[in-house]
């Protein structure tokens, strides 16, 4: 016989009773762990009819993890996440309701619905077949038929579409595609298709719209994130082409193509945000030279290059270079006739070069495509003035100077006027009379233009010299008009008497 330790035999003793201690133990937890499970059922379902989502989530949560078995917290908190818009979250937990109770016709079909929608055919018929083969109400065996005819229909339309697309007939295949989509709204591979149709069909705007769906529908969708960013990049976006790129990058640093994109359009974005900071500290000249590298850099994207010369003739006509800022907007608006940006520039530089019915026009032509725009309708007030006054007598061409000429041009281009057409150069009585005339227009020309009063009025459209332009009464100078013998009082730039004096070009 076995001789046992009198403090092992004690033990020994009280294990029948500490079983039975753990055992109603145990019974405890499960009986309180199955109460907490339904009461997270009662609250989830009171929250999420009161609409309260987030919280009605949270105790089908615990609900899930209180009994991995129970159908029932998975089937409502998958209701959860289709009405918050979480499908791929609810896909599974509708498949483990199926596995853990396969004759529940509602998640069933509620699965097909989902599949469907995600463009999984064969799947989604499947548990359609299966809903119409468990007998179920006559409401869900409807809805079960009409889906499956659906589902048989769409596969059709598939095959048609591909063959579509093979054949490049763009056109139909994404109408088909379109039909398609209707239906199976979370199709990637759907989007995928039709994406590519788009880009074929030149429709950009509508291939962004899908590609950025298929980004969010598919995980890590490198590819979609790169082709994002070349659609932008070819339509001249450089910022967003950037913000695409560098999502693809997040997701694979060492996607090849991606950081080959991303190097060639940062590069490009940072010579154009240099190039927009010179323009704002009006630095036009190393503006033009920096945009002139950005067509060097991206020679084979003419949006890119319209950009530039749009940017290089708004720099020249701001710099005063006119020649050149007429000849650059001229190239951009040959590609975009409605380049406002490009109009306003070049009938700024019409005004500068003096071409004011071009500037008119220019700015009527910009004005049609931005009417609101405070600049435009300045600069056509501005023109059409300087226009009625060019029709009339306009001192600064008489004397051959530019507007912005300071007192020393034109003095100077005066005295060289008067000294060519002063009267006693001339013999023949008519030659006398032209170089009369003209004579007096010249002495008129230095007298308005270098006196800032009467300079300010002329440019404001009005003529000093004119008593019928003058606002509020006449002009000293109203006399000048009447010939030699009729200035009295006024300014006769030939003193008295006949023509034998000498003439004092001050």
């Amino acid at each position: 016989m076995v001789s046992i330790n009198p403090i092992a035999r004690k033990i020994f003793n009280y294990i029948p009773f500490v079983l039975v201690l753990i055992d109603l133990r145990y019974e405890g937890v499960r009986s309180d762990k199955d109460g907490s499970v339904e009461n997270h059922l009662e609250m989830g379902k009171k929250l999420l009819a009161a609409g309260q989502l987030a919280d009605a989530l949270s105790h089908f949560h615990a609900a899930v993890d209180g009994d991995p078995q129970n159908y029932m917290a998975y089937y409502r908190r998958a209701t959860v996440f289709l009405a918050m818009g979480k499908s791929k979250s609810a896909l599974p937990d509708l498949s483990r309701v199926i596995e853990l109770k396969p004759d529940f016709t509602s998640a069933r079909l509620q699965r097909g619905n989902m599949l469907l929608k995600q463009g999984r055919l064969d799947e989604a018929e499947s548990d359609f077949k299966k809903v119409l083969k468990s007998n179920p109400s006559s409401k869900d065996q409807m809805e079960a038929n009409s889906q499956l005819t659906k589902s048989d229909e769409i596969q059709r339309m598939v095959v048609q579409a591909q063959t579509d697309f093979n054949r490049r007939d763009f056109l139909t295949a994404a109408a088909q595609l379109d039909t398609i989509i209707e239906t199976c709204v979370w199709d990637v591979n759907a989007r995928e298709l039709r994406t590519e149709c788009f880009i074929q069909l030149g429709e950009m705007g509508k291939a962004i719209s899908d590609l950025k769906a298929t980004s969010k529908l598919r995980n890590d969708n490198t590819e979609a994130f790169y082709k994002l960013s070349t659609i932008y990049y070819s339509l001249g976006d450089h910022e967003m082409s950037l913000t695409e790129v560098r999502e693809c990058l997040k997701l694979d640093p060492d996607h090849k193509l991606c950081y080959g994109h991303y190097k060639q359009v940062k590069k490009l974005n940072k010579q154009i945000q240099s190039a927009e900071e010179l323009i704002d500290q009006q630095r036009y000249g190393d503006a033009v030279s920096k945009y002139e590298t950005v067509m060097k850099t991206e020679p084979n994207v003419q949006q890119y290059s319209l950009h530039a010369k749009e940017r290089i003739c708004h720099c020249l006509a701001q710099d005063q270079q006119a020649a050149r800022a007429i000849k650059v907007c001229s190239e951009v608006l040959k590609s975009d006739p409605q380049n406002v940006n490009a109009l306003k520039g070049r009938a700024e530089a019409y005004i500068q070069d003096e071409q004011y019915e071009e500037a008119v026009r220019d700015f009527e032509a910009a004005k049609e495509h931005s009417e609101n725009d405070r600049q435009i309708m300045e600069g056509l007030e501005k023109a059409q003035r300087l226009l009625k006054q060019s029709q009339k007598r306009d001192y600064y061409k008489i004397l051959g100077v530019k507007r912005s000429a300071q007192k020393k041009e034109i003095i100077k281009a005066y005295r060289k006027l008067a000294q060519q057409w002063h009267p006693d150069n001339f013999q023949g009585e008519e030659e006398k009379k032209k170089a009369e005339k003209k004579f007096i227009d010249i002495a008129q020309a230095k007298e308005v233009l270098t006196d800032p009063e009467m300079r300010s009025k002329f440019d404001q459209g009005e003529d000093p010299m004119d008593p019928h332009s003058q606002q509020g009464g006449g002009h000293h100078h109203q006399n000048f008009h009447g010939g030699f013998n009729s200035y009295q009082g006024g300014f006769n730039p030939f003193g008295s008497g006949p023509f034998n004096f000498k003439f004092n070009y001050n």
